[in-house]
């Protein structure tokens, strides 16, 4: 072969074998995507549903370092609950192996407690509390407050501040910050307890048949319960998120201990080491609970939490600033991130990130960790879905009002590992038929590939 002018049977860098398995490389990955690209035109992009809206899909291969396919990929989307993804970025990267439950300042009686946003303290889904335990014994302590007050997220639906999914941020969250209502006819109790139950009893006669629905005002803890045939049957739980003010938490505390506390703005950066650590929690308990049942609370937590850690003060768009410009500095597409969780509509993401994303963290935390932590078929948010491909496809899923999305890792029936995105908006429809049409196609990436 003549190269360069002279004769020679190597090209820089390596031998002439080395070209032709390039090219074979070559050749294949350009078959394999128009395989996909054909595969996505059939099932997504002609898809009857999604065709009214708009789809943006990316499929990377790690191990090659390719894109395999791409359309729309660096286009923004509403991605709902995939913005998790970089929630549990932060939640890897800056909470360790354990969950910092509390800071504080002190001995005996004599302390001072700093909260450090974990969404797990007296959580019914956590079977240990341990500072709970640090805490009953003290007959009296100093609250120190960072003032945080951010308890809804930028661009969240105002009327849905009753519903649990929406539950309110705070430094210092008690029962995932969700009052639960037990009891029937007129008999009712709530957790926390002491507040206000505001009962309805103009039903005289209380059957199996009828149950109670509850409302509160915008901004305070008075529960109104009333008698409902629909949604509420007797005996039911009633869930209905706290109004998480800056002095009624350390109220409900207060209340819960059966304890004297004194209240004051902190004097110390949480990150200052003269504080001591109470840790709660492994951190993977809170990460897999957040991503396999997509918990919105855990998620904000988990942003607060993380900015805690690393700037030693509670802000989620001061850390999502810092994540963008420093450990994500070179994210292909930067998104408008607006909260942990992905209840806003202001999120903005492009497929492309997503597989950025999913990439770093495989790449810095390992895909058996991933894979423990993200809902495969059958689990969690993917219950209805791949069950007979469970361990083979991992991933987070996001729905907000004609806004479906699905981000994760897929290992192919011969063994190569493929990262995707498929993010669809604006289509008139519900997600359903989205989700169906994402199996489909997935499946048969695995199937023939």
């Amino acid at each position: 072969m003549k190269l360069f002018g002279k004769k020679t049977n190597q090209y820089p860098g390596g031998t002439l074998y080395g070209w032709y398995a390039l090219i074979g490389l070559l050749l294949s990955s350009c078959s394999v995507t128009k395989q996909i690209s054909r595969q996505a035109a059939n099932i997504l992009l002609q898809d009857s549903v999604i065709s009214t809206g708009h789809i943006g899909i990316s499929i990377y291969e790690p191990a090659t370092g390719q894109y395999l396919y791409n359309y729309n990929a660096t286009k923004n989307f509403v991605p709902a609950s995939n913005t998790k993804l970089f929630s549990l970025y932060a939640g890897l990267k800056y909470l360790g192996d354990s969950l910092v439950g509390l800071r504080y300042h002190g001995s005996g009686d004599s302390i001072t407690i700093y909260p450090s946003a974990d969404p797990t303290f007296l959580h019914p889904g956590f079977l240990r509390h341990p500072v709970f335990d640090f805490l009953a014994g003290k007959k009296y302590f100093t609250y120190s407050t960072q003032s945080f007050t951010a308890a809804l997220g930028q661009g969240w639906g105002w009327d849905d501040y009753q519903e649990d999914y929406m539950v309110q941020r705070s430094e210092f969250p008690m029962y995932g910050n969700l009052i639960r209502i037990y009891g029937s006819g007129s008999a009712y109790y709530s957790i926390p307890a002491n507040l206000y139950l505001d009962i309805d009893t103009s039903i005289e006669k209380y059957n199996d048949t009828i149950g109670f629905s509850a409302g509160r005002p915008w901004d305070e803890n008075k529960i109104s319960l009333k008698p409902n045939y629909l949604k509420i049957k007797k005996n039911d739980t009633i869930r209905l998120p706290l109004f998480a003010g800056l002095y009624d938490m350390p109220r409900f505390l207060m209340d819960t201990l059966h304890n004297k506390m004194n209240f004051e703005q902190s004097k110390f950066k949480n990150t200052d080491p003269r504080l001591a650590v109470i840790h709660s929690q492994p951190t993977d308990s809170l990460l897999k609970p957040m991503m396999q049942n997509s918990d919105n609370f855990f998620a904000e937590q988990t942003l607060l939490m993380a900015s805690n850690e690393l700037l030693g003060l509670m802000s989620d768009q001061k850390m999502i600033d810092t994540l963008l410009n420093t450990d994500l500095r070179d994210i292909p597409q930067k998104p408008q991130w607006a909260d942990g969780s992905g209840l806003s509509r202001y999120n903005l993401f492009t497929p492309q990130s997503f597989v950025y994303i999913l990439n770093k963290m495989k790449n810095e935390f390992g895909l058996d960790r991933l894979k423990n932590i993200l809902p495969t078929g059958g689990q969690g948010t993917l219950g209805s879905y791949y069950k007979k491909h469970a361990g083979y496809i991992f991933a987070k899923t996001g729905t907000l009002n004609n806004h479906c999305a699905l981000s994760g890792f897929i290992i192919t029936k011969k063994n190569k590992l493929f990262i995707f995105s498929l993010l669809a908006g604006n289509y008139p429809a519900g997600a359903t038929p989205v989700r169906r049409a994402f199996e489909k196609f997935l499946i048969g990436l695995r199937e023939r590939y």
